[in-house]
């Protein structure tokens, strides 16, 4: 699933528009840069936690050539899964049937009409002997 495919369903698990699920996803993701960025962890619990790590600086080889190349100390982003989440991509947990989106507007009530009272079937008389 790509971005665009992801708003979709957002747009349709929240009954909100294409434009709005773009937006709050624009905002999830700007929050999470921003937080990783500081040095914050962002825990989704369940899901899954989104951190920055150090890496220590190392001497690593170039593989075309073998040559020897000094790697400086970074911070990179990691996303470790929730538990959760791990169940459900193993298998071992079964996921809640999808809700159906709430209108914008409730539907509105046709004004009750008042049926006319049926008539009972004539009941047959009893034939004489």
């Amino acid at each position: 699933m790509n971005k665009a495919e992801l708003i979709v369903e957002l747009a349709s698990k929240t009954g909100t528009s294409k434009s709005a699920a773009g937006d709050a996803l624009e905002a999830f993701i700007d929050i999470v840069h921003r937080s990783l960025a500081k040095g914050d962890p962002v825990v989704i619990t369940g899901f899954g936690k989104f951190e920055a790590r150090a890496r220590a600086a190392r001497t690593a080889r170039n593989p075309q050539n073998g040559a020897i190349v000094q790697v400086k100390k970074t911070t990179v982003p990691v996303f470790k899964a929730g538990a959760d989440l791990k169940k459900i991509v193993r298998g071992e947990k079964k996921l809640a049937a999808p809700k159906k989106a709430a209108s914008k507007a409730a539907p509105k009530k046709a004004a009750a009409k008042k049926a006319a009272p049926k008539k009972a079937a004539p009941k047959k008389a009893a034939k004489k002997k």
